[in-house]
């Protein structure tokens, strides 16, 4: 479950990110190509169990229900407090980015309420030859219950067969509870370790750590703020145990960050991908994955519904260890967090790339290009065309550019652009101007393009045509050769005003002159 707000997981310190799994809905599926040799070892046949659910027990069973307590079935809580609690609350939050002063009232040991799909609970698995995992869960002063919320997750909800470890990595926290205390409380744990990083790592190399010491056949890396529905280890395992060179990932819910609701995840599950700054993107199920199903029943009850996905959240998933040495594991080179997930996904390599160049040539890796028009073709791949595309600026408003920063991450469209001054950094000042008139904003996802309601003389952005050849009329510009940007339908310029917009200067469209605040140049840095 993903805590809703603001955070980056366990990737960096006092922005905290809480992810956990539901089994029930969706996974999702990315591969590499074939390692040298099949690695799985499958066990022979065994009669099915006269007692399934023997088998299905986790290591640990979780405490009797009380359905009074705090957050007990994921149900929201509001706590009345007084002045002094208020403000210990909002430090707790201030420190972590989410509600731990909350969380320490909740159970370690609290149940969330099932979202199963009804046909789910007739799937059967067979447990004798399902492989067994080693849990890699990596952290960083993290709070205490957080923490430990997560543990006994895993210890409740994981069948006790199928559980080789806990692998807990510090790497290198400062807080006093993290210490001795936490050394204590973990050897009272059945299948728990505790390793410690002797300096400060960051997530890959923290990860790297678990994995060098984990005894399972299969590696599953959780964030270190996890809730895990009962049923969620099995399908991952099924996957693999069919597919060696599948990575799989879970679907991934939410719980608030301030009343530690659980929200679940809404409608299908959708694909990983990337935006242009290289950020990881959820997206709606591509026709061609829905295609390959033969009914979502089907699906559901044959395979847990498994979707191939470009790229992978990072913050949880699972993979065989010795295909994960086999691709060369995480780039080291990597520092503290992001990015690795992509990484991993397509195996481009940056910084120093001696080692990682031996290794693409030892994997036969296919380039780039490849991977976008086969792995991802529904991500819109900037044309090569210098002098169209980078920074818009402004001949008369020297060194103001166009800018787009929408608030919410989730919101793209329906804002307006503005200038501000560049900065040549790209991201919200990044736009392209297409060989289908076109001006793009394509440094997020989905991708967005600049357009004029009727009536208004601003540039708003709404959502790029998928089909090229059908672009809306009031989204077509022609940028001319002497530097103005055209609007057919109103036949009017775009142009540079200040203060118009939130005291904001703004692009309008007004009747074409020849004034320097119409013309425009593409520059590529600052």
């Amino acid at each position: 479950m993903c805590y809703g707000k603001r955070g980056r997981g366990c990737r960096g310190e006092g922005a905290l990110l809480a992810l956990g799994l539901l089994a029930a809905l969706g996974f999702l599926v990315w591969w590499h190509g074939p390692p040298p040799r099949r690695a799985a070892r499958r066990a022979p046949p065994l009669p099915p169990s006269p007692d399934t659910e023997l088998l299905r027990r986790p290591v640990y069973a979780k405490p009797a229900l009380d359905p009074a307590a705090l957050g007990e079935l994921g149900r929201a809580v509001r706590l009345e407090l007084s002045p002094a609690e208020k403000r210990r609350q909002e430090e707790s939050i201030r420190r972590h980015q989410i509600n731990i002063y909350l969380s320490d009232r909740i159970s370690l040991h609290r149940r969330l309420p099932e979202r199963w799909h009804p046909l789910c609970r007739e799937k059967k698995y067979d447990y004798y030859n399902l492989p067994r995992t080693s849990v890699v869960i990596a952290f960083y002063n993290e709070a205490w219950s957080t923490l430990l919320r997560t543990v006994h997750s895993v210890l409740e909800t994981s069948p006790d067969i199928l559980l080789e470890e806990v692998i807990l990595v510090d790497d290198y926290s400062d807080k006093e509870h993290l210490k001795e205390t936490l050394e204590n409380y973990v050897a009272g744990l059945r299948k728990v370790r505790l390793i410690r990083a002797n300096k400060r790592e960051g997530l890959v190399r923290a990860r790297l750590l678990g994995a060098s010491v984990a005894k399972g056949d299969i590696l599953t890396f959780l964030d270190c703020h996890c809730e895990c529905h009962e049923g969620w280890l099995e399908p991952l395992l099924e996957r693999i145990a069919e597919e060696e060179t599948a990575v799989v990932c879970p679907v991934i819910d939410v719980i608030d960050w301030n009343t530690f609701e659980y929200l679940g995840n809404a409608g299908e599950p959708q694909i990983g991908g990337f935006d242009w700054r290289l950020v990881f993107t959820w997206h709606s199920t591509p026709e061609r994955e829905q295609k390959r199903r033969k009914s979502k029943t089907d699906v559901i009850r044959v395979t847990i519904l498994f979707y191939r996905s470009p790229t992978m959240a990072g913050g949880l998933f699972s993979v065989s260890k010795k295909y994960f040495d086999y691709l060369g594991s995480y780039d080291t080179g990597m520092e503290v967090w992001g990015g690795e997930n992509l990484e991993f996904s397509f195996r481009e390599p940056y910084g120093d790339v001696t080692e990682r160049r031996l290794l693409r040539e030892k994997l036969k890796c296919k380039d780039f290009k490849w991977f976008l028009e086969n792995v991802y073709p529904e991500l819109h791949v900037p044309e090569d065309r210098p002098g169209f595309f980078g920074m818009l600026r402004n001949r008369g408003m020297e060194n103001f550019c166009f800018d787009y920063n929408p608030t919410n991450e989730h919101q793209v469209t329906g804002h307006r652009v503005i200038l501000y001054p560049c900065h040549g950094m790209g991201q919200n000042q990044f736009f392209e101007y297409t060989s289908h008139n076109e001006i793009r904003y394509n440094t997020r996802q989905p991708e967005v393009c600049a357009a004029v309601d009727s009536g208004t003389d601003y540039l708003t952005m709404y959502l790029c045509q998928e089909n090229v050849h059908s672009v809306p009329e009031n989204q077509k510009f022609v940028f001319r050769e002497d530097g103005t940007l055209f609007h057919l339908q109103t036949q009017k310029c775009v142009q540079a005003e200040s203060n118009v917009y939130n005291g904001n200067p703004a692009p309008l469209l007004r009747p074409c002159t020849n004034s320097d605040y119409q013309k425009w140049f593409f520059k590529e840095r600052s």
